[in-house]
């Protein structure tokens, strides 16, 4: 069998419209082999899309103008932690009076009034406390916060909070307005993951005190460490112990060092994981917070 003639130069590094590949000479037979894979109708691709982003870019390629990613598709190129991680459906919104999108792939959604959009790696799309907003139809309590926890989250966040209280208000009284509201009371800076937030909402849940998130924490040895979920009034630190720790020989090192340098402090260290469940934990929480003076009730 011949192997199937070479594209332009133009169409071998990112997906292509069917209309832009004749317009370069590339026969209806070429646009059907089997080397190509076909994400969307009237898309090409010389490599099948792997990912949101991907599949995003390929569904670019026919997206009229002025539609935009949303809803889970959007909080997925922002990064927001969604409990599926599955790329497809696309979510593609149309502003009225436009059509929106009937596409194998993609669902289409109407683009409300007051939503705000933007271009992030040169896709068009809703803005990321508006897509938050987005999800309130489809999410639970604390995937909702989860997801706006990460939109204030530690290092690298989206959005200030009274950005999210705009969004909230431009979301005005659609389907999932409370949800959001309750959400936006639990959200708090400073979360680092997913697991991060689910832990504190079961501590609070559980009636202990607030921790503060990430917050740094001078060590006598001159340097300062950050922990998870830190009660400082106390000298507790509760930490989610991920796997890929152990698994990166120097950040398991650099952990060992740090809470030694914790425990020379005077500092409790509880740490959670696959090893110490989170009731274990709550357990071992709460006998280090009385040691150290709290009198609360823990709720059961």
């Amino acid at each position: 069998m011949r192997p199937p003639a070479p594209l332009p130069d133009e169409l071998r590094s990112r997906p292509f419209h069917v209309r832009r590949a004749a317009e370069l000479g590339v026969t209806r037979g070429r646009l059907g082999a089997r080397d190509l894979s076909a994400p969307f109708r009237g898309v090409r691709a010389v490599a099948r899309p792997a990912g949101l982003l991907d599949l995003c870019r390929a569904y670019a390629e026919r997206m009229p103008e002025r539609h935009v990613f949303g809803h889970e598709t959007a909080a997925g190129l922002w990064g927001l932690p969604l409990p599926s991680r599955a790329p497809l459906p696309l979510h593609v919104s149309a502003p009225a009076p436009l059509r929106q999108p009937r596409v194998s792939g993609v669902v289409g959604h109407r683009l409300g009034s007051g939503i705000r959009t933007t271009h992030l790696a040169g896709l068009p799309l809703v803005a990321a406390a508006d897509a938050w907003c987005q999800l309130a139809a489809a999410l639970g309590h604390d995937d909702l916060v989860s997801a706006g926890d990460r939109l204030v989250g530690w290092r690298s966040p989206l959005v200030a909070l009274d950005e999210i209280d705009a969004a909230i208000e431009r979301f005005g009284p659609r389907h999932g307005a409370k949800r959001l509201r309750a959400a936006r009371g639990d959200i708090r800076p400073g979360s680092a993951s997913r697991r991060e937030t689910r832990l504190r909402l079961r501590v609070l849940r559980a009636g202990f005190p607030e921790p503060e998130l990430n917050a740094p924490i001078r060590l006598g040895a001159g340097w300062t460490a950050h922990g998870d979920l830190v009660f400082r009034q106390y000298g507790v630190l509760l930490e989610y112990d991920g796997e890929q720790h152990r698994e990166d020989e120097v950040q398991f090192h650099r952990d060992v060092e740090r809470l030694n340098d914790l425990a020379a402090d005077g500092w409790i260290v509880i740490r959670v994981g696959r090893r110490l469940p989170p009731a274990r934990a709550l357990d071992q929480l709460e006998r280090a917070l009385r040691a150290r003076g709290w009198h609360g009730i823990r709720v059961r």
